[in-house]
């Protein structure tokens, strides 16, 4: 199993929630300052920015090798949209070792929408 930390369309109620059935859900996160959300047009990203005081907010999941693999093709991997990197998350997840996604092209011209996605 593989821990996953989701800010956006896969956290409970969004509209890719449907990826994470038969995952087990394993509570509300944060990350530490240093990250902020940007709109990408119906979805958020996640890019490291060093004067971000907040963090973001989100979930940590617990998935299989099947669900990560279908999360690698949502989030376009292949593609270089974005990265899987080790997650960087405050208590009570900051000694797990998770995962996240943090977006990998411009976002240049893209509304900040701080910590928290809202669908």
């Amino acid at each position: 199993m593989n821990l996953i930390f989701v800010y956006g369309t896969l956290k409970r109620g969004g509209s890719n929630h449907h990826l994470m059935a038969g995952q087990k859900f394993l509570g509300a996160a944060r990350t530490p300052p240093g990250f902020r959300l940007y709109e990408l047009g119906g979805h958020p990203g996640m890019i490291l920015m060093s004067d971000d005081r907040a963090g973001v907010t989100g979930e940590v999941w617990s998935v299989d090798a099947a669900c990560l693999a279908q999360l690698d093709i949502l989030e376009g991997i292949a593609q270089g949209l974005y990265r899987r990197v080790p997650a960087n998350l405050l208590p009570p997840f900051a000694d797990k070792h998770a995962e996240t996604y943090l977006y990998a092209q411009s976002v240049a011209g893209r509304p900040d929408i701080g910590s928290t996605w809202h669908e």
